[in-house]
């Protein structure tokens, strides 16, 4: 497996207060990386860094192959080297429908030329069904995305993102609001993903994470406190102490 994404010595203060302080992390392709951490821990900042949202005071981020350097890239040219973002409110077309939304998201791939290239084409459609089954939502191509349920809302998006063919894709706590039934596709739904790229799924959720059966990094004051499986990190001394210990931890 080799490293899509390498952070090194990151840091970043607001107000003086320091949200990353010194993070170091570094994710394969494929590969499926759960972040856990509690309120506070930096997890937001983390991902606003990756995508560019927020500038690092210090450090380096390297992507591809190339080892491209991340910082000082804005938001829409690190999008465009394969980075996709899904947050924790789903933004779909509610107006359209679950079809033409998984269109429009696969009609704008990056790349200023892609779009002049495309072609509604037989390779599309079979590309569109096969989104669609992956996000458990086939029988509802023809529903206007607003009917959706809240989590069926989640996986539309994580098709949208997925039809954009990302390298690299950032969750944002995707089992919040979802029925148990809902939480399980979409554990499948992020493994298969996983599959062809990285996955990092942001979580606070410690059962939903278990069902990912992956690495995880545990964040604390915006720095990696330890890292491993599931089970390897929940008997940790100090994960314990300051994240499995406290009141708020499965909240």
């Amino acid at each position: 497996m080799t490293s899509l994404l390498e952070m090194s010595g990151i840091s970043k203060s607001f107000d003086g207060f320091k949200a990353i302080d010194n993070l170091s992390l570094q994710i394969g392709e494929p590969e499926l990386r759960a972040v856990i951490g509690p309120n506070g821990a930096g997890k937001t900042t983390f991902m606003d860094i990756i995508t560019g949202k927020t500038k690092p005071d210090e450090g380096s981020i390297r992507f591809g192959e190339l080892s491209r350097s991340l910082v000082g890239m804005s938001e829409s040219q690190i999008a465009m080297l394969g980075i996709g973002r899904k947050f924790q409110k789903p933004t779909v077309f509610e107006a359209q429908n679950v079809r033409e939304n998984l269109a429009m998201a696969l009609k704008n791939p990056r790349g200023p030329f892609a779009v002049l290239f495309y072609r509604k084409s037989r390779e599309g459609a079979a590309r569109l069904e096969t989104i669609a089954e992956d996000i458990n939502l086939t029988e509802h191509l023809a529903r206007p995305a607003g009917e959706l349920s809240h989590g069926q809302k989640q996986w539309l998006e994580i098709g949208m993102l997925l039809a954009q063919d990302p390298r690299l894709l950032l969750v944002d706590e995707p089992a919040a609001g979802m029925t148990a039934h809902e939480r399980e596709h979409t554990t499948d739904i992020l493994k298969r993903a996983a599959k062809t790229r990285a996955v990092i799924v942001v979580e606070h959720d410690m059962e939903f994470v278990r069902r990912l059966e992956c690495r995880v990094t545990v964040l604390h004051e915006g720095t990696v406190l330890a890292e491993g499986s599931l089970d390897h990190v929940t008997k940790d001394p100090t994960v314990i102490d300051v994240y499995l210990g406290r009141s708020d931890a499965g909240h």
